[in-house]
């Protein structure tokens, strides 16, 4: 059986998924914007795409959306959870929103097959990443 849940190595245990989740921060800067339709304009290699009711949200980096003339209001830093996380693993989420909300962090989670991924303000990423380092050694690590 290769169903749901079967073979993927993926981590559901939520004290291993903070101790384990080794947070990197991608070099560049971040935009969410829109688009009408469903499909991303030609040039542009979205990090992240949502089909909406309003239109395509797309996740680029700054530069690109500059030069496609695309508005944003949100700069943000990439940071990926290295852990293999489970799609149905129940805590992360919250922990980790919860852990930079008390730090006034706004964080915009995305779930990828393989792994997590939070984009927090640019000029605060580098303390962010630091303080899910924290929370990683006070989970175990």
């Amino acid at each position: 059986m290769s169903g749901a849940s079967g073979g993927t190595g993926a981590e559901r245990d939520l004290g291993r998924l903070l101790s384990g989740m080794e947070p990197a921060l991608h070099p560049g800067r971040y935009v969410f914007t829109t688009v009408p339709g469903s499909t991303a304009p030609p040039g542009l290699s979205p990090v992240v795409t949502v089909v909406e009711d309003e239109g395509l949200t797309l996740v680029v980096e700054q530069e690109d959306a500059d030069a496609a003339r695309l508005t944003y209001d949100y700069v943000a830093g990439w940071i990926t959870l290295r852990i293999h996380s489970a799609l149905d693993a129940v805590g992360l989420t919250a922990a980790v929103a919860q852990a930079l909300a008390e730090e006034g962090l706004s964080c915009n989670v995305v779930a990828g097959f393989h792994h997590d991924h939070l984009f927090v303000p640019h000029e605060r990423a580098a303390e962010a990443v630091a303080l899910l380092e924290q929370l990683a050694d006070r989970s175990g690590r």
